[in-house]
């Protein structure tokens, strides 16, 4: 639906419902058919924890929205249908899937995730929900809200206004992209990135290889590897722990440094490490114990070597991939960086084994392809 455009403000949006008791909630929802299309959006928090602080969950069916306060009640057990339910319909979820866990851990049932839908179709890679509204359907969302502190209660009537309309286009955003969807024949390749998309937010497990991020450290001996992922395992265990921001107790550049040169006291760790706000005394204790005791075979086997940047011949192989990849996406009338990440491009040059974020419908179209330009 496009026309002429028009700013939707807090008054389009003053009638959603406040929810912050159960029984309330279950009401709500009970209205909604089964089958029906249901909008879904939250607001959370994220600036000292690890863990995302869910602050709201907004709610949007047939005209309806509701704001749901899950510091007010346990929401679980009324969201919990939502694993039931036929579509659920948000944009850009991978965050709010995360946010979203504690209540919602396996997430909806059926994901249609507006932000990808866009990217099919050909509306543009990562594309804001402003920006989707104001394209498909003529209007321009205030945005002022958007860094609003959303643990604050009561919410103002702004907040409240600038939630409710997070859900509100949804629907009708939904009907217009799987119209284009079906057109392009891009239906299954979007709904498996949709449940790649679930896949990844249930995930809660830590990376085991973490080590093979900070490629920085690709040319270390396997020893200085190993005791990189020794710091780095560790780092992950105890912001968990503590529910604080991995850099709060160990930087990828300190990390790397500690390894590279291994502090010779308690008291020269602590020089090194003051800018490090969560790492008190009991941390660098452990810390400094980690650094000190000796790596052993057994951890060396187990870590993964960092893979480098390309260079020489992998560094030819690199280009005449992306080549292939840009024509490949221009021929499928999507986004290269849809189609195949140059991270991606990177690893599987340097490993030569398929990055699993190319298998599915992407392995398919790019794997004989590629494999031809390996060196």
């Amino acid at each position: 639906m496009t026309g002429q455009s028009h700013t939707d403000t807090a008054h389009d949006a003053a009638g959603a419902a406040w929810i912050d008791r159960a029984e309330a909630l279950a009401d709500w929802l009970d209205a909604v058919p089964a089958s029906a299309v249901l909008a879904l959006d939250t607001e959370f928090m994220r600036r000292n924890t690890f863990f995302p602080q869910l602050a709201l969950v907004q709610l949007g069916y047939h005209g309806r929205q509701a704001l749901v306060d899950p510091l007010a009640f346990d929401a679980a057990p009324a969201l919990e249908r939502l694993q039931h339910h036929g579509v659920v319909v948000m944009h850009s979820a991978g965050e709010d899937l995360e946010a979203l866990a504690p209540l919602l851990p396996e997430g909806p049932q059926v994901l249609f995730d507006t932000q990808i839908a866009a990217a099919f179709v050909g509306l543009g890679l990562g594309l804001s929900y402003g920006a989707l509204v104001s394209a498909l359907l003529g209007v321009q969302l205030d945005k002022s809200e958007a860094r609003s502190d959303w643990l604050q209660r009561p919410l103002s009537a702004a907040q409240q206004s600038y939630a409710a309309l997070d859900v509100r286009y949804l629907e009708p955003l939904h009907e217009a992209l799987r119209e284009r969807l079906q057109a392009s024949e891009r239906e299954a390749w979007h709904a498996e990135d949709c449940e790649r998309l679930k896949a990844r937010a249930s995930q809660r497990a830590a990376d085991l290889q973490p080590q093979r991020a900070l490629r920085a450290a690709a040319g270390w001996n396997p020893e200085r590897q190993a005791l990189l992922r020794r710091l780095l395992n560790w780092r992950e265990q105890r912001a968990r722990s503590l529910n604080r921001p991995r850099p709060w107790l160990l930087e990828d550049t300190l990390a790397l440094d500690l390894v590279q040169s291994p502090p010779r006291s308690p008291g020269e760790l602590e020089t090194r490490s003051r800018a490090q706000r969560a790492l008190r005394a009991g941390e660098r204790a452990e810390l400094f114990a980690l650094l000190a005791k000796p790596v052993s075979p057994e951890e060396v086997a187990a870590t993964a070597p960092i893979p480098g940047y390309p260079q020489g011949p992998l560094k030819q192989a690199l280009a005449a991939m992306k080549d292939y990849v840009d024509e490949l996406a221009a021929e499928l009338d999507i986004p290269p960086g849809l189609l195949c990440p140059r991270k991606a491009l990177e690893e599987y040059v340097v490993t030569t084994r398929w990055p699993e974020q190319l298998t599915g419908w992407r392995q398919g179209q790019l794997e004989h392809g590629l494999s031809s330009l390996l060196p």
